[in-house]
């Protein structure tokens, strides 16, 4: 053979009769030339498919697609044509009998590891090491590239054990969880769950025969953390209880054997495992309300929601009417205590309810029968209709309905027994039950504003024959403020009701204050004032009337009738004959006049209050007789202050309107006294020292008294 000058770029020795040109240094183009390009790729393609032993390796032996010359390019043109068919790739399976792969049925995985490879080969044989991806001899073969996820994707369906799965996550540990969403997942029972989404992983404690209420629960030998990354949860006893797949079993626990295939737990089972899963979550009552849908047995045997049954022995079935509800089977009790079934719903104690953004619409809010499936639905409280009509009255009217932003309620009010009532309430008074009873409901306006308004329950109980048969609105704490007595009769409350927010969410009446500061209590205490039926002294009107001075009149509505002191005696009178007692001179002058007793610091509050004059408006008092004036003692000075007159006018006797006065002050500020009684009164009244009036005339009589009424003031 001749060499050539013909440079060839393939990675081996050819030797062929090609024709030479003229030169004899390169091959004459020509049907034999193109002839022994095609012969000498066949024997190259051949080389490489007896190539032993098969590895990686042979990929170095595929030309590139750029020749060194025209001969040379032919050849590799003609190698790249034949190539894709031959087999002669190394798998990335290992096996004892390696077989090579063709390039065009072979694929490389793009992002995924040597091990996640090697795992994945076992199902998918086609696969190539990995690494390979980046090789252009790969793409000049046409080798197929495969995403991780679509290799993902391949697996569903595969059978393969428990253990194989497990070496899959393993191996996938630090791959983006979005390319992995449909990992298939092996569950007990030897089902195959597409994505671990919903799937539950067992821990030591997690019972068996989960798989008979639908759930999926993966084999313990092929869970790994990265199932729980991927959206898997770690089967504890409350992730349990909350999947679907039990709430629905649950739900429909009642429809008996029609709703359970064979292999579905009956409703005994299916009791036996809540109730299971209930104690080991350790839940508390209302934490799942839907719970309260479970059917248990009753003391009949016979199945009813567990919100509807009462536990033996429990506070709730000492307090409740008799045959109201039905107690829960005896057996189950005792077996399972209170814990898991008052978490299931069965009365113990009272149960609340809690909804929020509930629309104040009384049609919206009628009463209905308890629908687990809504465990939270405010029509399960009794006249909450009512309720809201009455929040509704005294919200200011808005073209929309406002929204409460969370009601929390006692419900069963209307099942406790008359008898039983003390108890009921000890039990109310009591957290969490409490905050039912004193926490104000926010309610959200349409113009944005907020009102607070008395929640449900204490306006159920203020209603309701709860105290010694009745209503608490009407009654008032033994030992509370003594301006009430007369107007709410009294009555002992038990020891559980010592708290002053309880006494006063149910509406009994522990002071005024509190009761002014509530809203209406201003218009329930003039409505019981003017009911001549209840008792009420001077002193105690007195007391009244000056704390309603201290009113918004914009807040009040003008009452028709008023207690008032006429000739000394507490009456009932009509509004607009009423005055304001605001002079005590003229008291002797107001015979058969109705008079309004307050503070004098609250004369002009309450005349503005109830729209009514004062006495000193209504009595015309001109003095009529003469006197002579008279300079007021220093020590009266000393005694009173800056506010005391300088002089008084003395008469023998003193006469105002035809009527015998001990004192009188006119209009222009001047003093008249007949007697030294009169003269101590009229300047204690005029220096705004009434209570001194008795020293004044005590200094009057005798002045040597002044050290000794000084040293006594130290003690005022």
């Amino acid at each position: 053979p001749t060499p050539t000058d013909e440079p060839l770029g393939i990675p081996a020795l050819l030797i062929a009769t090609f024709p030479l040109d003229t030169t004899r240094r390169h091959p004459a183009p020509g049907p034999l030339t193109d002839f022994l390009v095609r012969r000498a790729a066949d024997a190259y393609a051949e080389l490489l498919a007896d190539w032993r032993p098969v590895s990686t390796g042979t990929i170095d032996l595929v030309p590139g697609p750029l020749g060194k010359g025209v001969l040379d390019g032919a050849i590799r043109g003609a190698v790249l044509e034949l190539l894709p068919r031959v087999a002669f790739l190394a798998p990335a399976a290992p096996s004892e009998e390696l077989h090579a792969l063709r390039p065009f049925e072979a694929e490389v995985v793009e992002g995924a590891g040597a091990d996640t490879v090697r795992v994945l080969a076992e199902v998918l044989p086609t696969l190539l090491p990995a690494g390979l991806e980046r090789r252009t001899e790969l793409r000049a073969l046409g080798v197929a590239r495969l995403p991780l996820g679509d290799a993902i994707d391949r697996l569903a369906g595969t059978e393969r054990t428990p253990e194989w799965w497990h070496r899959l996550y393993e191996s996938l540990a630090g791959v983006d969880p979005d390319r992995l969403t449909g990992l298939p997942v092996p569950l007990v029972g030897g089902r195959t769950a597409t994505g671990p989404r919903h799937v539950l992983l067992p821990l030591p404690d997690t019972p068996t025969d989960l798989t008979r209420l639908g759930l999926k629960v993966a084999h313990p030998d092929a869970a790994h953390p990265i199932l729980e990354k991927l959206g898997a949860l770690p089967a504890t006893p409350r992730a349990v209880l909350t999947t679907p797949q039990v709430r629905a079993a649950v739900a429909a626990s009642l429809d008996g054997a029609d709703v359970w295939d064979e292999e579905a737990p009956d409703p005994e089972e299916l009791a036996e495992t809540v109730l299971t899963l209930v104690r080991d979550a350790g839940l508390e009552p209302g934490d799942e309300p839907w719970l309260g849908a479970l059917a248990l047995p009753d003391e009949e045997g016979e199945l009813a929601p567990a919100g509807e049954l009462v536990l033996p022995g429990s506070p709730f079935a000492s307090v409740m009417r008799e045959d109201e509800l039905a107690l829960v089977d005896a057996e189950l009790a005792e077996r399972w205590g209170e814990q898991p079934l008052a978490a299931c719903g069965v009365l113990a104690n009272f149960a609340l309810v809690r909804a929020t953004d509930v629309v104040l619409d009384p049609d919206e809010l009628e009463p209905r029968d308890g629908d687990f499936a809504e465990p939270d639905d405010a029509g399960l409280l009794d006249a909450v209709d009512v309720w809201c009509e009455d929040v509704l009255d005294r919200l200011p009217e808005t073209p929309v309905p406002p929204v409460a932003t969370e009601i929390v309620a006692v419900r069963d009010l209307d099942l406790v027994d008359d008898d039983a009532w003390p108890e009921a309430l000890a039990l109310l008074a009591r957290p969490p039950l409490r905050d039912a009873l004193t926490q104000l409901v926010r309610v959200l306006l349409p113009d944005g504003t907020t009102e607070t308004v008395r929640p449900y329950t204490a306006w159920w109980l203020r209603d309701h024959p709860v105290l010694d048969g009745r209503r608490p609105a009407g009654l008032r704490a033994a030992g509370a403020d003594p301006l009430l007595e007369g107007l709410y009769d009294a009555v002992d409350i038990a020891t559980g009701f010592s708290d002053p927010q309880v006494l006063h969410a149910l509406g009994v009446r522990t002071t005024v204050a509190a009761l002014l500061d509530e809203p209406g209590g201003a218009a329930e205490l003039l409505a019981r004032l003017a009911d001549p039926e209840r008792a009420v002294g001077a002193a105690q009107l007195h007391g009244l009337y000056t704390l309603l001075a201290d009113l918004d009149p914009e807040e009040v509505t003008l009452p028709d009738h008023l207690r008032a002191v006429v000739d000394g005696e507490v009456r009932v009178v009509d509004a607009a004959d009423a005055l304001v007692a605001d002079a005590p001179d003229l008291l002797p002058l107001s015979a058969g006049r109705p008079l309004l007793p307050v503070a004098p610091g609250r004369v002009a509050d309450l005349a503005e209050l109830f729209q009514v004059r004062r006495l000193s408006e209504e009595v015309e008092a001109e003095v009529s007789t003469e006197g002579e004036e008279h300079d007021v003692p220093e020590s009266v000075h000393a005694l009173l202050g800056p506010g005391t007159p300088a002089t008084y006018v003395e008469h023998e006797e003193l006469r105002a309107g035809g009527v015998e006065l001990d004192w009188r002050r006119t209009a222009d500020g001047v003093l008249h006294a007949a007697t030294l009684e009169g003269v101590a009164a009229g300047l204690a009244w005029a220096a705004g020292q009434w209570p001194r009036r008795f020293e004044v005339a005590a200094l009057l009589e005798d002045p040597s008294r002044t050290a000794e009424l000084a040293r006594d003031r130290w003690f005022d």
